[in-house]
């Protein structure tokens, strides 16, 4: 299994960015994915996750910000994000679990004041 992410960038604070992240090869229907970032200096974190069913969870510093989603047929998620700030600045990596854990390289994510 592999991830690919893309739609990191340079953007101003207020900005949007939509990030998206394909899986490929043998992937089990029921499973989870998501989004985590990490910025410098600082542990990596959880963003958004969303259930193959659809159910998500959000990052209290991203509610009513950032909203995640995923096509199943195409296996891939996506995270929309609106009024970026600063402190969203970070190498964002999405995740897939289902049985066991696979990480996506990152995306830079820059947001500037």
């Amino acid at each position: 299994v592999q991830l690919q992410a893309s739609g990191g960038g340079l953007v101003q604070a207020g900005g949007s960015l939509r990030l998206s992240c394909a899986a490929s090869g043998s992937i089990r229907s029921a499973n989870n994915m998501g989004w985590y970032r990490q910025a410098p200096g600082k542990q990596r974190e959880l963003v958004a996750t969303i259930t193959n069913t659809g159910f998500t969870n959000y990052a209290d510093s991203v509610k009513g910000r950032f909203t995640i989603s995923r096509d199943n047929a195409k296996n891939t998620v996506y995270l929309e994000m609106n009024s970026l700030k600063p402190e969203d600045t970070a190498v964002y990596y999405c995740k897939l679990t289902v049985l066991v854990v696979y990480w996506g390289k990152g995306t830079l994510v820059t947001v500037s004041s």
